[in-house]
């Protein structure tokens, strides 16, 4: 039986509410059960000195926890003058799995940069952010599009494909779906799954935890997230109307 209750396939309560914020070109408040996350797209008419003058531009992402996301209070990063290694591994893994959903030549000279703050955690802080930063920035490119900031039509062409992410393992034995705190805890093997709304793998982050999985029950796991992401990229689709 697992600590909430739900059947081995079932995901937390999942909301995403877009236009959250008065001031950014795209904006959603993400939540999966107890984890919620608000996320915001702003758009740049720069590049990075790298990019100039290639004809395409640049999604990117920034990730932070608030000090009292989680039971105890954690420092602000800010406050030690760097940020730690797992801000900075899931920041370039939400980057990476938006800019697979972007055709940036169409995108034009310019960058969007998704942030995301981890208002609550309770387990799965990183799939909450890419599937609640896709309709952040699904969101941006439709403000654009009104604003007819796209040339010869590019603005149908830009995003490409929904992206949504979702976090599996094996609890107690049993592959489980949408992993919570007190799950993730205790499980034998965590995985992350990141997927466009066709079926297509971004990227996977698997790791037995405390017993090595075989290749069945990963591919178990992937089962369980190919039918959670296709149940999340329906929720993307609605809350986009």
């Amino acid at each position: 039986m697992r600590p909430s209750r739900r059947a081995p396939d079932e995901l937390r309560a999942v909301s995403l509410e877009r236009g959250v914020v008065k001031y950014a070109e795209g904006s959603c408040m993400v939540k999966f059960g107890d984890t919620h996350v608000l996320v915001t797209a702003t758009l740049e008419e720069r590049l990075p000195p790298w990019l100039k003058g290639q004809g395409r531009g640049w999604v990117t992402a920034e990730y932070g926890m608030l000090p009292r996301a989680t039971l105890e209070r954690t420092r602000r990063e800010a406050a030690s003058g760097k940020q730690g290694g797992r801000t900075v591994e899931i920041q370039r893994l939400i980057g990476r799995a938006l800019r697979a959903a972007v055709d940036l030549e169409a995108l034009g000279e310019r960058q969007i940069t998704i942030d995301c703050d981890v208002i609550q955690a309770d387990g799965g802080t990183r799939t909450a952010s890419i599937t609640g930063a896709w309709v952040a920035l699904a969101e941006c490119i439709g403000w654009m599009k009104g604003r007819n900031m796209f040339k010869n039509g590019n603005g149908d062409k830009v995003l490409r494909d929904n992206i949504a992410a979702i976090s599996c393992g094996i609890y107690q034995g049993t592959p489980v779906l949408d992993l919570d705190y007190a799950e993730d805890s205790e499980a034998d093997t965590d995985a992350n799954f990141v997927m466009t709304g066709d079926g297509r793998i971004i990227e996977i982050q698997g790791t037995a935890e405390k017993t090595p999985f075989s290749q069945d029950e990963f591919l178990k796991l992937m089962a369980l997230a190919q039918q959670g992401i296709g149940r999340l990229v329906d929720l993307q689709k609605m809350a986009i109307i």
